[in-house]
């Protein structure tokens, strides 16, 4: 299709679209009721419960979305999104040639950073069952005293609102349905909800927890960033001009508790798995899956590796990483009947292999003071409750020391607790234990374990002396 002129996406052009052999949505979009209403429309979202909910509209059921953007940066999202009719292209990478999909189930969104009465319109209407999220961890987080002061709002404090609205006129109850990566992100968002709730009215507080629900999902999918190339791709190779396409991977996952108010779209017709036990395939995620990507990032960083299949293709790396899920992080899982934790290890590591997707080792390097004690510390905890190995983890939180020691402070990827991250880091140059001071990071059962100091003290000499990729092959020995 190299030679044909691009077609800018939108529903007018769907037609001319699938002549040239593009899959567009099979379904007659103005059928869709926007029963969902979604906060934080990005990447994420549109590879995930939008895709689901499009392959439940092809197969002839009537969800649609509309998004909600609540930021002032969610302009630029609206803007892309309205010029297209709200359509947009997934381009999944795997192995070989790209497949490129026109997603339609998305049929409305609204920017309302300063509009609550049009939040309101949305979340009260008769036909909103759902508000689903992808905010982020720290939208989660309780205001301080000092935005509390400044009059700032949470996401949560404008969603009560409009749920208060909706209480006043009788339209009933709804399902508050988290797509976060975060533990518990259900019951993160109902401790959040009715918190709000509460700081409105008692009331309101009450029949949120008495009538809401907020099903705890565990979501999985690889999504990078856009980037201007994956743009000129599909202009130049698929013949489509698309605003803001999305890219991942082929794999995905949606582990979900059927927990829900008002009825819910038939999402297991399409693949999401519907169980109550989502905390085991959480752990099984946070252990394996967030904490490989970890342990990778601040060591193949310093190595001077930039995507992830890259660093794959490190015999050394892929060793490291195969011991630290195989030996270190999987005999601390319970067993999920049917999901053997042996075949989720292979799963990741085939998906890190992935040389489409060109996932970015900057991109693992974001925050790590807030993964680390959810991904890799209770494996630490576990193991040396157990006596058991311990090696690979330690190896990667002193790459991690070394990384924020080193790194030069305008090349460090983002963590909301830098600069005190950093400064550990710093310390440990002279002092590899000052880097466990860091106290809102390693609790205490860890910074007293003469086990783990020792450990930690040789991974990072190793490191140093070494360098990433050696300090990494040294740990097949223990």
């Amino acid at each position: 299709m190299t030679d044909l002129a691009p077609i800018r996406l939108c529903q007018s052009t769907l037609g001319a679209l699938s002549a040239r052999g593009v899959e567009i949505p099979a379904y007659d979009r103005s059928r869709l009721q926007p029963r969902i209403v979604h906060i934080g429309v990005g990447g994420f979202h549109r590879a995930h419960l939008a895709l689901y909910t499009h392959e439940l509209a092809t197969a002839g059921a009537d969800w649609g979305i509309a998004g909600l953007g609540l930021l002032e940066q969610d302009a630029a999202m609206a803007r892309a999104l309205a010029a297209q009719d709200h359509l947009y292209t997934l381009v999944e990478k795997g192995g070989g040639e790209p497949v490129a999909t026109v997603v339609g189930s998305i049929v409305d969104y609204t920017l309302a950073p300063h509009d609550d009465d049009a939040i309101a319109v949305r979340i009260a209407s008769p036909t909103t069952a759902i508000v689903s999220m992808t905010i982020t961890e720290a939208g989660y987080a309780e205001p301080t005293q000092d935005q509390t002061a400044a009059g700032e709002r949470t996401t949560f404090d404008r969603l009560v609102a409009a749920l208060a609205s909706r209480h006043a006129q009788g339209v009933g109850p709804l399902t508050i349905l988290s797509c976060d990566n975060l533990p518990g992100n259900g019951t993160a968002a109902r401790r959040a909800t009715v918190s709000a709730a509460a700081r409105l009215d008692d009331a309101l507080a009450s029949w949120v927890e008495r009538e809401c629900t907020f099903p705890n999902s565990m979501v999985d999918r690889i999504t990078p960033m856009t980037t201007d190339a994956d743009r000129s791709w599909l202009r130049t190779a698929v013949g489509i001009d698309d605003a803001w396409p999305v890219v991942a991977e082929p794999f995905r996952q949606w582990v979900i508790e059927d927990a829900f108010a008002t009825g819910r779209p038939r999402w297991e017709d399409v693949g999401a798995l519907f169980t109550d036990r989502v905390h085991d395939w959480e752990l099984y995620k946070l252990r394996m899956l967030n904490a490989a990507h970890s342990c990778m990032a601040y060591m193949s960083a310093l190595a001077g590796i930039t995507f992830v299949d890259e660093a794959m293709a490190v015999p050394a790396v892929r060793t490291f990483l195969e011991d630290l899920l195989l030996r270190e992080a999987l005999p601390t899982l319970t067993p999920i009947p049917g999901h053997p934790r042996e075949e989720y290890v292979a799963t990741v590591l085939e998906r890190f292999g992935n040389t489409g997707v060109r996932d970015q080792i900057a991109r693992l390097c974001v925050d790590g003071s807030a993964k680390f004690p959810t991904f890799l510390l209770p494996t630490i905890i576990s193991q040396l409750e157990q006596g058991g190995p311990i090696a690979r983890a330690t190896t990667a939180l002193a790459g991690w020391a070394r990384y924020l020691g080193v790194v030069p402070p305008g090349q460090l990827a983002f963590d909301a607790s830098l600069e005190r991250a950093r400064g550990h880091g710093t310390a440990a140059r002279s002092n590899p234990l000052a880097f466990l001071d860091y106290v809102e990071v390693f609790p205490e059962v860890l910074r007293t374990s003469a086990r783990f100091r020792d450990g930690f003290g040789r991974a990072y000499h190793r490191v140093a002396d070494e360098g990433p990729v050696a300090a990494m092959a040294a740990t097949a020995a223990d």
